[in-house]
C-alpha cells in the first residue's frame, strides 16, 4: 500500500511545475470533493488552474472554491455554471467526474435502481456538458470538456451492468458532440481502470486484496487519482488543442487475460 500511495511526479526539475498552459484557467470539477475528483482538482491546482469543485457536500481539505449542486438537476446545473461565469468572467474547462455505482446483480436490482445509475453516469454529464457549452461557445478561446469514464464501458461489467452501459453511452456521445461543438468546444473522455481511493476497500477488500488486484495489472499497481488527473490536465490543455471526440485510456495496460493464468505452457507473463 505504501508504494500505491506515492503520487506521480509532475515536476520539470528543481521543483518547478510543468507548464501545460493552464495557469489561471477556470475549471469545474464535478464530484471533486473526494476520490478521483479530488485528485484531479489537486493536479489542476498544482498546474496553476483555478479549480471549482462541486458536490452535494464538501468533504475534502482541498483549498478550492466549492459549489453545492446536484448534477442531475438541470436547473441547478444552469445556475451553477451561471454563477461560475458571473464570479470569474468565464469557464475554460469542465471535468465530468461525478458518478459511480454500488455492486448489484441485474436480476436483483430494481428498474428504478438501473435508471438512477444511468441518470447519474450518462444523463447528468450530458446536462453539465450542455450548460458548459452554452457558456463556452461565445467566449474567446472556447473551452474543453473531459468526461471521466471507465473500462466498465468497454468490457463486461458484472454487478454494475447499468454503470457499464452508461459509460459506454457517454463515450459514444462525445463522438457526436465533438462534431456538433467544434471548433469552439472540445470534448473527450478519460477511460479509467481501477483507481486507489479512500473507497477502494469497498471493491477490493483489505490491503492484501488491493495488492492482489494490483498484481493483475501490467503496471503492477492500481492508478492513483493523480494519474487520472494528469491525463485530464493534458486533455484540457492547449497541447491537446487538436484532440476532440477521443478517448484516452488510463488503465496501466489493462487486465492480464485470464487464459495466461490458466494455461500450463509456462508463459512467463
Amino acid at each position: 500500500m505504501n508504494a500505491q500511495s506515492q503520487a506521480p511526479d509532475r515536476s520539470a526539475g528543481a521543483g518547478h511545475p510543468i507548464d501545460l498552459g493552464l495557469v489561471g484557467k477556470v475549471v469545474l470539477v464535478t464530484g471533486g470533493t473526494r476520490g478521483v475528483g479530488a485528485g484531479i482538482a489537486r493536479v489542476l491546482a498544482d498546474l496553476g488552474a483555478v479549480p471549482v469543485i462541486c458536490g452535494r457536500s464538501r468533504v475534502t481539505g482541498l483549498d478550492a472554491e466549492f459549489v453545492s449542486c446536484d448534477v442531475r438537476d438541470a436547473d441547478a446545473v444552469d445556475a451553477m455554471v451561471a454563477g461560475i461565469v458571473g464570479t470569474h468572467g468565464r469557464l475554460d474547462g469542465v471535468v465530468n467526474n461525478a458518478g459511480g455505482s454500488p455492486f448489484a446483480l441485474a436480476a436483483d436490482a430494481s428498474p428504478r435502481f438501473a435508471s438512477k445509475i444511468v441518470e447519474l453516469n450518462l444523463l447528468a454529464p450530458l446536462t453539465v456538458a450542455r450548460a458548459a457549452h452554452a457558456a463556452m461557445r461565445h467566449q474567446d478561446g472556447g473551452g474543453a470538456i473531459v468526461n471521466v469514464s471507465s473500462v466498465s464501458g468497454h468490457r463486461p461489467s458484472p454487478g454494475t451492468s447499468a454503470y457499464g452501459a452508461a459509460k459506454a453511452g457517454l463515450d459514444n456521445a462525445i463522438t457526436s458532440l465533438a462534431i456538433e461543438w467544434a471548433p469552439q468546444v472540445r470534448i473527450n473522455s478519460v477511460v479509467c481502470g481501477s483507481v486507489l481511493t479512500e473507497r477502494a476497500h469497498l471493491h477490493f477488500g483489505d490491503d492484501a486484496g488491493v495488492a492482489a488486484v494490483g498484481a493483475t495489472i501490467p503496471m503492477g499497481r492500481l492508478a492513483m487519482p493523480e494519474d487520472v488527473g494528469n491525463a485530464v490536465a493534458f486533455l484540457l490543455s492547449p497541447l491537446a488543442g487538436y484532440i476532440t471526440g477521443s478517448t484516452l485510456t488510463v488503465h496501466g495496460g489493462g487486465e492480464k487475460p485470464a487464459f495466461l493464468a490458466a494455461a500450463t505452457a509456462g508463459n512467463p507473463i
